[in-house]
């Protein structure tokens, strides 16, 4: 799958020091994890004390898919508004859900902290801004629910806004703690935890069909050997797309720009940015003082239709910046177009399939998709060692909305 095309950031801030061989022989394991990016490394984590003998495998090398791509804002709140989501599985489900993607960001920081390199964890409050009229009146909404459920927000007027940032909008939430992350050192530093504790990772192993024997599923790579587990968790990113596809699912495209270095004195407590329009434009800071903008999403999922809007996106990416900070000039060092998936009730989704009981399918799909990986690798940690997981039924593939579908 052609998943992006650019000149990516965050592979050029890691000094890879450890390489993995590719698959050359059958091998045997309890458990299979297909993907070795941020869903396959962040399913792994909640397996590293389980005491299975687990093996992963990727395609390409190390968090060279779309974690490459990643801008890795870590928010509990998501691209379908809390209230929406309530609207459409009610209030208890979209508090639950929101709940554990706040838990999620604690469970990344404290992920973060057992691993021997810097992956640039830092919490960081996210202002949630109004883009129109309209955006007013759902920022109203989405702030008097999370009120009600006793999240850490607070609603700023336009005054507030002006004395704190030189952009002027009509009123914005201010939601504490959420934060920012490095996810290509994340996800490097996760495998060689994982490979720590005893997992078997093998890169540059493309696995392209699969069997039922008894109680076990074989997975065979394009160069004939096997893999025979008990139990497989598909995380491949947008490519677990090409071992289960699903109505749910829908895959468009969205593009960044990473500028070099500048004095960022100017921005109060680096904040992470976004707003309520459609498509719409976020930005973030870097530990080495960069500023990441991205957002300008389309609807197209095919690679040379993205990838011919590049230039112009980054120049509108460029604009859009200076609408917010007019005296700040950038110059941009990376850019890039992504294949980006999200799902079309607005959470992520594990897809457990009568046919295939041992296979579990990760679609972290969406704007949050690492704490999104970090939910369901928990639920699906659970569902490998324990058999099952209390909110497994909010994210598998069967759930029903409030109105039956």
């Amino acid at each position: 799958m052609d998943l992006q095309s650019g000149k990516f950031y965050w592979p050029e801030t890691i000094n890879r020091t450890a390489n993995y061989k590719s698959l050359e022989e059958n091998i045997e394991c309890d458990v299979l994890i297909i993907g070795c990016g941020s869903s396959g490394a962040q399913c792994a984590y909640y397996l590293l004390d389980s005491g299975l003998n687990i093996a992963m495998v990727d395609s390409r090398g190390i968090a060279e898919g779309s974690t490459a791509t990643n801008t890795a804002l870590l928010q509990y709140l998501g691209e379908k508004f809390y209230y929406e989501l309530a609207n459409t599985f009610g209030e208890e489900t979209a508090t639950t859900h929101i709940k554990l993607c706040e838990q999620a960001i604690s469970d990344i920081e404290k992920a973060s902290q057992q691993l021997e390199a810097d992956v640039e964890f830092a919490r960081r409050d996210s202002l949630y801004s109004a883009s129109d009229q309209e955006g007013i009146q759902k920022l109203k909404q989405e702030y008097e629910l999370l009120q009600k459920h006793g999240f850490n927000v607070e609603m700023w007027d336009d005054n507030k806004i002006a004395s704190h940032f030189p952009f002027q909008r009509d009123s914005a939430i201010l939601i504490k703690n959420d934060a920012e992350i490095n996810p290509v050192a994340f996800t490097y530093e996760l495998i060689k935890l994982a490979v720590q504790h005893g997992f078997k990772v093998f890169e540059h192993t493309k696995m392209i069909r699969h069997q039922i024997e008894d109680d076990k599923v074989i997975f065979y790579s394009d160069k004939g050997h096997q893999i025979k587990a008990g139990k497989v968790i598909v995380a491949a990113g947008y490519e677990t797309l090409d071992f289960r596809k699903h109505i749910n699912l829908a895959l468009e495209s969205s593009y960044a720009i990473v500028t070099k270095p500048l004095d960022l004195s100017f921005w109060y407590r680096r904040t992470l940015l976004w707003e309520t329009k459609r498509p719409y434009i976020y930005t973030r800071t870097t530990k080495d003082n960069r500023i990441i903008i991205g957002g300008l999403d389309e609807t197209t999922n095919i690679p040379e239709e993205r990838d011919n809007k590049l230039i112009s996106k980054k120049n509108q990416l460029i604009k859009e910046f200076h609408s917010l900070f007019p005296d700040v000039p950038i110059e941009v060092e990376y850019y890039l177009a992504a294949l980006y998936g999200g799902t079309t009730d607005g959470l992520p989704m594990i897809g457990l399939y009568d046919e295939l009981p041992s296979v579990y399918h990760v679609y972290a799909y969406g704007d949050n998709g690492m704490v999104y990986n970090m939910v369901l690798g928990k639920i699906i940690g659970e569902l490998v060692t324990e058999g099952t997981s209390k909110h497994a039924a909010l994210y598998l593939q069967t759930r029903k909305s409030l109105h039956g579908k």
